[in-house]
């Protein structure tokens, strides 16, 4: 067999799968002359186009899509002094226009509050232009100087969707955090990626927000990967960029804001959730080819074979689906090892013997099995099988999920197996899931809890409904015995 038909061991060694998937499907190529910055290849160019496609079509639903510079002058970055904390040594500086110094220096964008917010001051007047719904994709860059990691952990975000709302009450805001969780709850379902969704402990929380809720998917390694977050901002920052509106009777009040945010995260969890050893496993409401027709001809017959690949081909095109044809020079074999390694969700193979019996033969990418569909059946048996793998590959990785949330005493607030955990026991777990324990709202108690175990403290736990419920639970902390809430630990990027 050849070296590059080797199968890859996901669960030996998740970082050299990731990247060996990487690069033999055609995601992203890492050979870019900057640490953090990769070059995405076509294919998975197109990946990343088609999620971003159902993000967006979310996304403008409620909200309008603008598109703000990548500049930021120094004197705004700093107003928010708060927030900038944050970033202060994550930020990347233009200081010189050719040779010469700038008054002012500019910085490239960590995160967009500081370059939209002195527009809302100048677009926001009166209590009708509220809600102010506005998102943007974009660029990002951060200095990053932890170990970075493909789609993971970058010094150029090359794909972030931030949103901002501003609204004119408290109250309007808070109904903008409950509906921006029921978007990306149905974002991530869409992409068959399972999460668990928690607010963030008051020290760990987006700075300059009154608090921040999170989104979290589990990685092939037992580490937890936030792929979404939301913040309720309150008038922080628009006391700091004095965004004020006339209310309808004449007062001026400040506008309360919201925003939230994903990354190409979302992209990552896509290939690491549902690839294994064969390569990647693409649901098909995102994979860049959904449908590929491989001829089977090795000697006579060739010619009948082709034309009925090609009708079925044009066939599957007019109905809307994303349909390769594959009739290179390569060996079928070779073929089937290209298409599995790029996630596509079904092959259709196509011989002589098919050709005679007005048959074709289905092999599915998530679980291999092979069905004999009628020629003339193709396309409603297609669309049928395709929404068959998408709800598979979905059901497959809530199972496998859930399997590794685990509840600590009591607590209540996992879907794992309820049992007492000792510490040593959840020393053991935390390697490998997510553990719900109890912990009071102390930084200290949940700094030592980070440090005795090894883990960050997710937060307590929320379902995130429509009705943005929180999980209610109450235990006493495991470091002060004080009363508590369940929250969720696990060792995370």
């Amino acid at each position: 067999m050849k070296e590059e038909e080797t199968v890859l061991q996901k669960g030996n060694n998740f970082s050299e799968w990731y990247n060996e998937i990487l690069k033999r499907a055609e995601i992203l190529d890492v050979r870019y002359p900057v640490k953090g910055v990769y070059v995405w290849y076509p294919y998975g160019y197109k990946l990343r186009n088609l999620i971003y496609k159902i993000l967006r079509s979310l996304m403008d639903k409620e909200h309008e899509e603008a598109l703000f510079p990548l500049l930021i002058p120094e004197d705004e970055l700093m107003k928010e002094k708060e927030h900038i904390k944050g970033f202060e040594e994550e930020v990347f500086w233009v200081t010189k226009g050719g040779s010469t110094e700038l008054d002012v220096p500019l910085a490239l964008r960590p995160t967009s509050e500081t370059a939209i917010y002195p527009v809302f001051k100048v677009w926001i007047r009166s209590h009708r232009d509220l809600p102010l719904r506005i998102y943007q994709i974009v660029n990002t860059f951060r200095y990053e100087t932890k170990h970075t990691r493909p789609l993971i952990r970058l010094r150029e975000i090359t794909s972030f969707k931030e949103a901002h709302t501003a609204h004119a009450s408290p109250a309007d805001a808070a109904e903008q955090i409950k509906k921006a969780v029921a978007l990306y709850k149905n974002f991530f379902d869409l992409l068959a990626v399972p999460y668990v969704i928690t607010r963030r402990p008051e020290w760990d929380k987006f700075p300059g927000a009154e608090y921040s809720i999170a989104f979290d998917t589990l990685m092939p390694d037992g580490r937890t990967m936030q792929i979404a977050t939301i913040h309720l901002l309150g008038e922080s920052f628009a006391r700091t960029f004095d965004i004020k509106y006339e209310d309808k009777d004449g007062s001026q009040k400040f506008v309360n804001q919201t925003c939230y945010g994903i990354s190409e995260r979302c992209v990552a969890a896509v290939i690491s959730v549902h690839g294994e050893e064969h390569g990647l496993v693409l649901p098909p409401e995102v994979a860049p080819i959904q449908v590929v027709i491989v001829p089977i001809v090795y000697s006579s017959g060739g010619a009948e074979v082709e034309k009925v690949c090609i009708a079925a081909y044009e066939e599957l095109k007019r109905a809307g689906i994303r349909v390769f044809f594959d009739n290179s020079e390569e060996r079928p074999g070779a073929k089937y090892y290209k298409w599995e390694m790029k996630g596509v969700p079904l092959r259709i193979e196509i011989g002589p013997r098919d050709v005679r019996n007005n048959r074709c033969e289905f092999v599915r990418r998530d679980d291999f099995t092979r069905m004999q569909v009628p020629l003339g059946d193709v396309v409603p048996e297609v669309k049928g099988t395709l929404k068959a793998i998408q709800d598979s590959v979905h059901e497959r990785a809530k199972e496998t999920f859930f399997a590794n949330v685990y509840k600590s005493g009591d607590s209540g607030v996992g879907k794992g197996e309820d049992k007492d955990k000792s510490e040593g026991e959840l020393e053991e777990l935390r390697r490998t899931g997510i553990v719900s324990i109890f912990l009071c709202e102390s930084e200290r108690c949940g700094r030592e809890v980070e440090e005795r175990l090894g883990v960050t403290v997710l937060g307590e736990a929320i379902y995130g409904d429509e009705n943005g419920e929180r999980v209610k639970s109450e235990g006493k902390c495991m470091i002060c015995s004080r009363k508590a809430k369940g929250v969720y630990v696990a060792r995370a990027y």
